[in-house]
């Protein structure tokens, strides 16, 4: 069920939650199954998740989230996914040098990155950060 437009923040953050959770569940899934079971290094396996992900999260987070129809939006939501993208990349690495394995190295980095995402995607989806208030 889609959200009303002028849904109370609290519920709208609890959907957002419970939406990101999906969200990370199916990119992470398709991240770890390129690696573990068709071999794909990380980085590149990271890259399509990103693409895949960017496309799926767009419709969940707009629908069931902040009340957002069509595509007017997507240009700055997949540029706030960018900015993710970037930070997850440079950090994969940085993990991946120091030793930790692909898998791990993302399941350290996912809840970092949907905090992150939250913030920026709330934006992009509404004009605001979210939780921060009504418009002066």
């Amino acid at each position: 069920m889609a959200v009303p437009a002028n849904a109370n923040p609290r519920t709208q953050f609890i959907r957002f939650i419970i939406v990101g959770l999906v969200n990370t569940a199916v990119g992470f899934a398709i991240y770890a199954l390129l690696v573990r079971f068709l071999g794909v290094p990380p980085q590149p396996a990271l890259a399509t998740a990103f693409v895949l992900g960017v496309i799926w999260n767009y419709f969940t987070h707009a629908k069931f989230v902040f009340a957002t129809n069509g595509l007017k939006r997507i240009i700055p939501y997949a540029a706030a996914y960018l900015i993710v993208y970037g930070f997850n990349a440079l950090a994969l690495k940085w993990l991946l040098d120091q030793g930790v394995g692909a898998v791990t190295s993302q399941a350290i980095l996912a809840p970092i990155a949907a905090v992150l995402s939250f913030l920026l995607i709330g934006k992009a989806l509404t004009g605001r950060f979210p939780l921060a208030g009504p418009r002066a």
